[in-house]
């Protein structure tokens, strides 16, 4: 942890906005859109104060408290489906004969407990909220912070941010990016022992620096091609890892599909089109469940795509397409290129929606007469890499 009390430079020892003067506003607007002095400018010509977004998310426990009310509850309900799963399994053994020992019974039960994860539970709160806690003091530099849920995201004014820090598992930084436009990313893990954190690499022992060198600095920054979709009826959504078209729930999809020259009528479990950051995600797991089939029945292995983050391509894939006489299965899967588009039409009158990353309560309606074209967005993701 970085000591709060050590003597700060003459940039920090100023207001933000008179550091943005000194160092020339006007010239600033015109640099590289990455560069965090031309959102300050931006908002300060605006009239508002250049803030640092913190982006957050609920832990499973805290979402255990949202639906039960108090902690003790949600806890106790946890502790209840553990002992019902123990006799349930108890039960079955007894029934096909099997005369269970103390040593067996001990294991039944921790294998019952681990279904609940009740301190795990816990400790994952605790390590959260210890970090987002020591993150807010190690980055309080002079600038205001703003914390913002994840649930908000989608409402959230960006205009002021000159960086945005995302503290939580490698999808909220994809859920960030898809409505930071060009501001610069820093992805800090909180807990490295549960998350990957691909996308995360900082831990919060370094976001001080991280943090001060992204405001007054120029960042090193990976770009990240981004997926864009627009409708006809005036929608528009950014995917940092693929979207998902097709059915809210799990009945059929029905939809025209185009790419090229070619199209046709298709019923589906819906398509996927995927980023090359997203190739690494559910992408792949259509090549695992397409790979498992044909090897089971003695057919050969293909080699998944693989892109990389800043490949200016994306890939669509149909899931599970359906034969009948209205819906073909001639266009399954393919390659879009910077220029290229896949046209969609829906012809479901009711529950066809668009959503990306995974996250389905923000999503695109997608009715009958609707109209959707992917491609590669012009945007592209910042994120602040070591």
């Amino acid at each position: 942890m970085s000591n709060q009390s050590e003597e700060k430079d003459d940039h920090s020892a100023l207001p933000f906005s008179r550091v943005v003067q000194q160092q020339g506003p006007v010239a600033s607007l015109y640099r590289d859109g990455r560069d965090t002095q031309y959102y300050a400018c931006r908002a300060g010509l605006m009239g508002l104060q250049p803030i640092i977004a913190v982006v957050t998310r609920d832990t499973r426990l805290k979402a255990l408290k949202a639906r039960w009310a108090t902690a003790k509850q949600a806890m106790f309900r946890l502790e209840q489906a553990a002992q019902h799963e123990l006799e349930l399994r108890r039960q079955r053994l007894i029934a096909a004969g099997t005369q269970l020992d103390t040593i067996e019974s001990a294991d039944l039960a921790d294998a019952a407990d681990a279904l609940a994860e009740q301190d795990e539970y816990a400790e994952e709160d605790h390590i959260y909220q210890s970090a987002v806690q020591t993150l807010l003091q190690e980055i309080d530099f002079g600038i205001p912070i703003r914390t913002v849920d994840r649930s908000f995201l989608p409402n959230f004014d960006f205009l002021r941010c000159v960086v945005v820090v995302v503290i939580g598992q490698d999808g909220l930084v994809a859920n960030t990016a898809k409505y930071a436009g060009n501001l610069p990313i820093i992805g800090v893990n909180p807990d490295p022992l549960r998350n990957d954190g691909v996308l995360l690499p900082f831990l919060v022992r370094h976001a001080r620096g991280v943090v001060r060198h992204t405001v007054y600095e120029k960042p090193r920054v990976r770009e990240v091609t981004l997926a864009e979709v627009n409708t006809n009826d005036g929608q528009r959504m950014l995917a940092f890892n693929d979207f998902f078209v097709g059915a809210s729930s799990h009945v059929s999809a029905r939809y025209t599909i185009e790419v090229g020259s070619r199209s046709e009528a298709q019923s589906s479990s819906g398509i996927l089109i995927s980023t090359g950051a997203g190739s690494t995600g559910w992408l792949s797991s259509l090549f695992n469940m397409t790979n498992g089939f044909s090897q089971s029945f003695g057919g050969s292995e293909i080699s998944p795509v693989s892109l990389k983050w800043e490949d200016r391509r994306l890939v669509w894939a149909v899931r599970e397409p359906f034969r009948s006489k209205h819906s073909g299965i001639d266009l399954v899967a393919g390659v879009l290129h910077d220029s290229d588009e896949l046209i969609v039409g829906s012809q479901m009158p009711i529950s066809g929606v668009i959503f990306s990353d995974g996250v389905e309560s923000d999503f695109l309606e997608f009715g009958s007469g609707t109209i959707a074209r992917f491609a590669v967005s012009k945007q592209r993701a910042h994120l602040v890499v070591p």
